[in-house]
């Protein structure tokens, strides 16, 4: 099998499987015991809390954990908005965002809020100008995607943060993508909040956290007992928590080297779809991109079959987001960037790691002409697109 839908979830690194074997077994105890057993439990999370904290920047115990990134956007988005109300409630977002973000909105809009949605450009990226327009004096919020999960776009955090922190406005940034890939450092990004998954970066499935500086007066999203220092409620996923710590330790220490060699393929993986495939057009900024990010339209195809295709073949990518997967709906991201709806349903996504190789990527790319050449020969829609291209 070639796996190159790293963007959908990660390969359980083995270390991190190591890290958590104890706590599925002998070392069950409940964090909040105090007898030894449960002592045991609740230093391992603090010790979880404490590899993370150190890869973006924070401090300990500005770090939450929660089931995933999509907990912890809703409650960076509703809780905010709930414990800010009184200044305004006016909301500014992007149109590109994670469904999480994206129905968040709409539930506050259904509630009494204001959500403005800034477009971006044609190459998947928020201007600030346009941001900035959208500010007013009643806003309360901003949240803005860290890197796309399809297009793997990296947005300008660090300059919006600087926009929202003269106007004291809270900044929340989703990086469930960028965690653990990119340099990610709250401070100087100038982020109030920031989600993360585990699963995202060779941790287990199932857990997640918030990021919240400070003097962020956020109000708890979950009520019960005084987990996560009263602002999450629930026994804390030990086993989980562990393995998102050692995740977290493993991307400290090779996170620039794994970079590079994503990179390196990510850039020979798009070189030869461009050279050897007609008609497609590789989707987002061509180098303001996750480092293992290729998203390719291929004109006259649909990106299903395509897919398919690659999966009798062993070959395991995506057609958008794993989480929307199945919608008959193009998709919103490339749909925002200026795709037609046609063109964005015929978009793959393969997302990279560094245990790929150049071997694995050429099977792919021959995997592909053959498949689109084929498919296309069968295609109404690539002949149409044939005809107009030879009118032009």
């Amino acid at each position: 099998m070639i796996y190159l839908d790293n963007g959908a979830t990660t390969r359980m690194a083995p270390e991190v499987l190591e890290a958590m074997l104890p706590y599925l077994g002998g070392e069950f105890g409940n964090p909040s015991a105090v007898y030894s057993l449960g002592a045991r439990a609740k230093k391992a999370v603090n010790e979880a809390r404490r590899s993370i904290a150190g890869l973006v920047g924070a401090r300990q115990e500005e770090i939450f954990f929660t089931s995933g990134g999509t907990e912890a956007d809703n409650w960076a988005l509703k809780a905010a908005a709930e414990g800010f109300k009184a200044r305004g409630r006016h909301i500014v977002t992007t149109k590109v965002e994670h469904h999480a973000v994206l129905r968040a909105c709409g539930y506050l809009e259904q509630r009494g809020f204001e959500v403005t949605y800034v477009d971006v450009d044609g190459e998947g990226l928020v201007r600030l100008e346009a941001l900035e327009a959208a500010l007013r004096p009643d806003t309360i919020l901003v949240s803005v995607m860290t890197a796309n999960n399809e297009t793997g776009v990296i947005q300008p955090i660090r300059e919006i943060g600087a926009l929202t922190r003269e106007r004291g406005i809270c900044f929340h940034t989703d990086g469930v993508q960028a965690f653990g890939h990119i340099p990610v450092n709250v401070d100087h990004l100038g982020v109030d909040m920031l989600s993360a998954s585990a699963h995202k970066c060779g941790g287990p499935k199932g857990v997640g956290m918030l990021y919240v500086r400070r003097g962020v007066g956020l109000p708890s999203f979950l009520q019960g007992g005084g987990q996560e220092d009263h602002r999450r409620a629930g026994t804390e996923n030990v086993p989980g928590i562990v393995g998102f710590g050692a995740a977290a330790r493993r991307a400290a220490d090779r996170m620039e080297e794994q970079a590079g060699k994503e990179r390196q393929l990510r850039d020979y993986l798009i070189r030869r779809i461009q050279e050897e495939i007609p008609h497609c057009r590789l989707n987002g900024h061509r180098e303001r991109r996750l480092p293992g990010n290729v998203n390719f339209t291929f004109q006259g195809l649909q990106g299903e079959p395509l897919l398919l295709a690659l999966d009798m073949k062993d070959i395991c990518v995506s057609a958008g987001a794993a989480c929307h997967a199945g919608s008959l709906e193009p998709s919103h991201v490339l749909t925002a960037m200026g795709l037609s709806p046609q063109e964005a349903s015929g978009a793959l996504r393969f997302t990279l790691s560094g245990e790929n190789t150049r071997e694995e990527l050429d099977q792919v790319v021959e995997c592909l002409k053959e498949s689109a050449a084929r498919l296309r020969s069968m295609s109404p829609e690539y002949e149409a697109f044939c005809t107009v291209q030879s009118e032009k």
